[in-house]
């Protein structure tokens, strides 16, 4: 069942220590115990801080008779980071730079990657530690914004099984199966078929879905397809006596989707039974706020602006009342741009305006990034930016 076999658990990332002078510099002790922390992780780290942790390095031996051998050894470094590379099917974190401290095995400026692993801490370092960073770790530490939303998004032979978590989608498993066509006068192979597809789907819910930490399961389908599933799903957990899927029927909603596809769960987050329900989950409110900026656009364009330089503009006049911002534009390894953003959103914030941050890893992100990544909704109409600001605009969203 596809590819990535990580499990959420209702933990959260681990603070164990904090220290940060009065300029803003200084460190920070964590320890990621979810596959999720590595992404917050990931949106840490900036080229040029110090990252200290646990790794492995090998080291060549040589022995008394003057055979050289080499082994693995277990040792802490610290590291001036140069490149960080984040696998995001696999929530893996690699940290390339070179050795700050004295070490007996690594010598000073010599090149190491470390890779950051599960329940082992570090300690990262910065010369400024700004409002934008500070708030993605009170989240990351937070228990209550791990993933409470499972989707199942259907069509006769396919079905994508994700996890909806405040900052990613997250694909755990993919089913297909071949449906043959009903034939006149007999149905048999298309039937057999189907329930082979659907015990599959049902395997997949079982063994992908932690029912200790989702307060939702969204079946969705165009079609009978959802509510032929969960007859079948019942049915068979009744017969079978799977007290997982009996204990948690309460947590299953059947929505509409036009397709089995995983885009189509941005449509089923927006159905009105589904908000409903989400209410008190981000996920949802990100993508409500998203789907009010189009809104806005088409009907009161005045009040709906999106790039850079419309936005700041809108924020001078005191006019912002939401602004929708993608978390990718914070790794920004330009000093000078990511401190616009975090300017932007401190001034936002200080004028009375909510700031929503999106996740590049959720799909209201990737659409959101699709309009360069900010965008505001407006208390009140600002006329429209100058076309020499419009294209100084664009160049500086490149």
């Amino acid at each position: 069942f596809g590819r990535t076999s990580w499990s959420l658990g209702v933990s959260s990332m681990k603070l164990l220590s904090k220290l940060i002078d009065r300029d803003n510099s200084g460190q920070i002790t964590l320890m990621p115990e979810e596959a999720e922390d590595m992404w917050h992780t990931y949106n840490l780290l900036q080229i040029k801080d110090s990252l200290r942790a646990s790794t492995f390095r090998k080291v060549q031996t040589e022995s008394s008779t003057g055979s050289v051998g080499s082994n693995r050894v277990r040792t802490t470094l610290t590291i001036c980071v140069e490149t960080i590379d984040f696998d995001a099917q696999a929530c893996m974190l690699r940290v390339k730079g070179t050795n700050i401290q004295e070490n007996d095995y690594v010598k000073m400026g010599a090149y190491h990657t470390i890779e950051l692993e599960l329940n082992r801490k570090f300690t990262l370092a910065k010369k400024l530690w700004d409002s934008v960073v500070l708030e993605r770790i009170e989240q990351a530490c937070d228990p209550g914004y791990n993933a409470d939303v499972g989707a199942v998004i259907m069509q006769e032979g396919l079905a994508h099984i994700c996890l909806v978590t405040s900052s990613m989608t997250v694909l755990r498993a993919k089913v297909e199966t071949t449906i043959p066509r009903k034939r006149k006068g007999s149905c048999t192979q298309h039937d057999k078929a189907l329930d082979k597809f659907y015990e599959s789907v049902m395997q997949g819910i079982i063994r992908h879905i932690n029912f200790e930490v989702v307060k939702c399961v969204l079946v969705a389908s165009p079609g009978f397809v959802k509510e032929q599933f969960c007859n079948y799903m019942f049915e068979q957990a009744v017969k079978t006596d799977i007290k997982l899927i009996l204990d948690n029927r309460s947590k299953f909603l059947q929505v509409h989707s036009s397709s089995g596809h995983k885009y189509a769960l941005k449509e089923v987050l927006l159905d009105t039974s589904v908000i409903g329900r989400l209410t008190d989950t981000k996920a949802a409110g990100e993508v409500k706020a998203l789907d009010d900026f189009y809104k806005m656009l088409q009907h009161e364009p005045d009040r709906a602006f999106y790039g850079i330089r419309h936005v700041e503009k809108a924020n001078e006049a005191l006019a912002v009342e939401t602004l929708l911002i993608t978390d990718e534009l914070f790794r920004s390894q330009d000093i000078a741009k990511r401190s616009r953003y975090v300017k932007l959103v401190d001034s936002v914030r200080d004028n009375g305006g909510t700031v929503r941050m999106f996740s590049s890893l959720h799909v209201s992100g990737e659409q959101l990034n699709q309009l360069t990544g900010v965008a505001a909704i407006l208390r009140f109409p600002v006329s429209e930016v100058s076309d020499q600001e419009e294209e100084d605009s664009a160049s500086d969203s490149d």
